[in-house]
């Protein structure tokens, strides 16, 4: 039988680069007692006023078809929120609502780019970015992230790759895996090479609202200069730990948006109204749980860089954002990914290997801060007896 091609783009770029987080459940299952360290999911449940608001909706009828654009009430919710954050004007048509920010991020990418086309992303990216820009068909640019510059994409590598192919440049700030978040003059800089070349911006700013406390949190739509070429894309999953409830959304130019309404009508035609009502009161005031889990994971990043960090050659990075921190072991073995297996095997802790972000992090693993501080201290203990091991090797 015969496949569409889009099959063998995307054959090895699936769960295959979460082999450690499946190895490590089924460990756990087995009852050995693993640390888990791998995905990032928030450590608190969403807040119980949501979780009431999608129950009443459905009690209230709220469980029929919605629209391919969203729900009016969260469309409305979603520009204010947008217009106030963002210091100008931005309407309910220039909002599209999807199930998460996965799904946005595969609908926009579609509409934007196809085979022939490139896209521009940073190296480190998050495990599935690879994947959206192979289903279009587009072929991926990766431009390196460079440690000495704290993991934030710089504008001068970015102009050493645009070819007369390139349509999109894809950023994600705050970023995963680094934490690292873009500076105004970082997005003045990369907004000037799309104007000059007549680019796209994509940024993926799921991690807004777990901007640790000191640093600044910027995003291209601020520059109103971009306004007809910037679509940025968001949830709840993080900002109201709520990733099961899938509600996500994009911002951009009204034109794109009624663009992208047929493709999303034929990919959906609708989310949940039940699901949307929540969403609208998420977005409508600030999150009551993201400056505990901001401060928390910064103190845990904090506590792995301070116990860790020129322990047995390790090096730590410092993430200004997010659930993650990196960890550098390529001066105890040569691969992260060979460190990452062994450590899972031998001392019981499951970590990213920083391959499955990119080539960039070849040398790196990517610890997840989701868990009690006395559990990262645990792990903090068992990775620094493992590393201090002579046989751990590429």
């Amino acid at each position: 039988m015969k496949y569409a091609d889009v099959t063998e783009r995307l054959a090895h770029l699936g769960g295959a680069k979460w082999e450690i987080h499946a190895r490590a459940r089924a460990l756990k299952a087995e009852g050995r007692k693993v640390i888990e360290l791998t995905i990032g999911e928030p450590d608190v449940p969403t807040p119980e006023a949501l979780t009431e608001t999608a129950i009443a909706a459905m009690q209230a009828g709220r469980t029929g078809y919605s629209n391919g654009r969203g729900e009016p009430n969260l469309l409305r919710a979603l520009a204010a929120r947008y217009s106030a954050r963002r210091g100008r004007h931005i309407g309910p048509d220039q909002v599209m609502c999807f199930p998460g920010t996965q799904t946005t991020l595969y609908a926009v990418l579609t509409a934007l780019v196809q085979g022939g086309d490139e896209v521009l992303i940073g190296d480190p990216m998050y495990a599935t970015y690879e994947g959206l820009i192979a289903s279009t068909g587009a072929a991926m640019v990766a431009v390196p992230m460079r440690p000495e510059h704290g993991f934030r994409l710089q504008a001068e590598d970015i102009a050493a790759r645009i070819t007369p192919r390139s349509r999109v440049i894809f950023l994600n700030s705050p970023h995963n895996p680094t934490g690292a978040v873009l500076t105004p003059a970082d997005l003045a800089a990369i907004g000037d090479l799309a104007i000059r070349h007549d680019l796209w911006i994509l940024c993926d700013e799921v991690y807004e609202d777990l901007v640790f406390p000191g640093a600044r949190f910027t995003s291209p739509l601020d520059d109103p200069r971009l306004a007809e070429r910037v679509i940025v894309a968001s949830s709840i999953s993080k900002s109201h730990a709520a990733p099961g409830f899938r509600s996500g959304w994009c911002v951009g130019p009204a034109e794109f948006c009624a663009r992208l309404l047929p493709l999303s009508e034929t990919m959906l035609f609708g989310n949940q109204p039940f699901i949307a009502d929540m969403t609208a009161q998420a977005v409508s005031h600030p999150s009551p749980v993201a400056p505990g889990m901001a401060r928390r994971f910064q103190t845990r990043a904090q506590m792995i860089h301070a116990r860790l960090d020129g322990v047995a050659r390790l090096h730590v990075h410092r993430p200004e954002a997010g659930m993650f921190t990196l960890i550098d072991v390529s001066a105890v073995s040569g691969s992260g990914s060979a460190f990452a297996h062994a450590l899972l095997e031998e001392a019981g802790v499951a970590l990213m290997p920083g391959s499955s972000f990119g080539a960039a992090l070849g040398g790196w693993v990517r610890v997840g801060l989701t868990q009690p501080d006395a559990v990262i201290a645990e792990a903090c203990e068992r990775i620094a007896a493992f590393a201090a091991r002579p046989m751990v090797t590429a």
